[in-house]
C-alpha cells in the first residue's frame, strides 16, 4: 500500500509538546520580549527538533510584513542563470521568505525603473538583481534606482561601493585553467571566448591573457575565437581556431556547453584527447562528467551565489533602515581535473 504523506507540523503541535499555549509560540516566533529565556529556548528547541516551519503568510499577518523578495533577471535560459535562480529560491524558502520572479525581455533593458515599481507593487521586501552584466545594463540600472527602492543586492556586476555586490572569481578561474594548461607542458594556448559584450566573458579572457603572460608567451589576435556560449558556436569557433592556430596544443573554453563543441569537432575529425589537444572548460555543468572524454572544467558555486544574495539581502531587509556596510563578495572557483586534461590513466 502506498505510504501517507507526513502530516504537516502546526504551532499546535509545538505547543503541546512544550506544555505552552499557542500565544506563547506565536510571541516566540515573532521574537517578541515577553517570553521567560527558558521557555523561549525550549520553544526553539521544539521548533528545530519538529522541523515546524510557520508560513510566511501567517507571519506576514501577524507583523504586517509581505516576507517577499523580488529578482530581476535576465537570460533565464542559459544555464548559470537558472542554477543561481535555484539557489535564491532554495535559501529563501529556508528563510521563510518567497520570490516574486521579474524576468527582462532583453539584457539592455533601457529603464528599470517600471520593474522596480512592478516589484514594489508586490510589496517586495527586498530586490536581488540578478544580471548577468552586459555591456552598460547594470551601470544604467543602478543610475536609475528610485529613492524609494528597497534593499538591492547586485550579482555578478563590477564592485559599487554604493550597493552590495556579490560575483564569482571569473578571473582567478581562467588563470587556474591556463596554469593547469601550463603544469602539464602545454604551451600553445588558445581560447574560445564567450560573447565580450558579458562582463565574465571579459574577466575569463584577461585571466587567459595574463596567465600566458606571466609564464612568457605572447597573446595575440590569431590565439582565441568568440562564440555565444551555446555548443553550435563553441564548434564553429574552434573551427575558425585551429585554422589560424595549427600549432595549438590546449584550449581553453570559457564554458562547458561551448567546450561540447569543440569535443564534437575533435571527435569528428580525429584529434586525441589529451594527447593532440588538452580542454579545460568552465562551470562544471553536471554533465561534463559525463562528456567522452570527461571534461577537465572550472567549477563556478552558481547556487551558492543565489544563497549567499539572499542572506546578504536578509541582513539588509531585517536591519530595519539602520545603515549598513556595504560589501564587494567574491565567490571563489575550482579546478576540476578530468579526462581532457589527464587522459584516462
Amino acid at each position: 500500500m502506498p505510504r501517507k504523506a507526513a502530516r504537516k507540523i502546526t504551532i499546535k503541535d509545538v505547543a503541546q509538546a512544550c506544555n505552552v499555549s499557542t500565544q506563547t509560540v506565536s510571541r516566540v516566533i515573532n521574537k517578541r520580549p515577553d517570553v521567560a529565556l527558558e521557555t523561549r529556548e525550549l520553544v526553539e528547541r521544539t521548533i528545530a527538533a519538529l522541523g515546524y516551519q510557520p508560513s510566511a503568510l501567517a507571519r506576514s499577518l501577524v507583523r504586517q510584513r509581505s516576507y517577499t523578495l523580488g529578482v530581476i533577471i535576465a537570460g533565464l535560459k542559459y544555464v548559470g542563470v537558472s542554477q543561481t535562480l535555484n539557489g535564491i529560491a532554495e535559501q529563501a524558502e529556508h528563510a521563510g521568505y518567497g520570490v516574486f520572479l521579474k524576468e527582462l525581455p532583453r539584457f539592455d533593458t533601457p529603464n528599470i525603473v517600471p520593474v522596480i515599481e512592478s516589484l514594489m507593487a508586490h510589496h517586495v521586501e527586498g530586490i536581488i538583481f540578478a544580471g548577468p552584466e552586459w555591456n552598460e545594463n547594470v551601470k544604467v540600472a543602478q543610475s536609475q534606482l528610485p529613492s524609494f527602492c528597497p534593499p538591492i543586492v547586485f550579482l555578478k556586476c563590477q564592485p559599487n561601493p554604493n550597493y552590495n555586490t556579490i560575483s564569482i572569481d571569473n578571473y582567478g578561474g581562467a588563470r587556474a585553467a591556463v596554469e593547469h594548461l601550463l603544469s602539464i607542458g602545454r604551451r600553445h594556448i588558445g581560447l574560445v571566448a564567450g560573447p565580450l559584450e558579458w562582463l565574465e566573458a571579459r574577466q575569463r579572457k584577461q585571466g587567459w591573457e595574463d596567465a600566458l603572460r606571466q609564464a612568457g608567451i605572447s597573446v595575440a589576435a590569431y590565439k582565441w575565437t568568440q562564440g555565444n556560449w551555446s555548443s553550435a558556436s563553441g564548434e564553429a569557433a574552434f573551427a575558425e581556431l585551429v585554422s589560424r592556430y595549427p600549432r595549438m596544443d590546449s584550449v581553453f573554453v570559457s564554458n562547458d556547453q561551448m567546450a561540447l563543441g569543440v569535443l564534437h569537432y575533435v571527435h569528428v575529425h580525429g584529434i586525441r584527447i589529451p594527447d593532440d589537444l588538452a580542454v579545460v572548460g568552465f562551470d562544471n555543468l553536471a554533465e561534463s562528467a559525463y562528456f567522452t572524454p570527461s571534461l577537465t572544467t572550472i567549477e563556478q558555486p552558481l547556487r551558492e551565489l543565489g544563497r549567499t544574495a539572499v542572506n546578504v539581502l536578509l541582513e539588509q531587509v531585517e536591519a530595519a533602515g539602520k545603515a549598513l556596510a556595504t560589501r564587494d563578495i567574491v565567490l571563489p572557483t575550482r579546478l576540476v581535473v578530468r579526462q581532457t586534461t589527464m587522459g584516462s590513466g
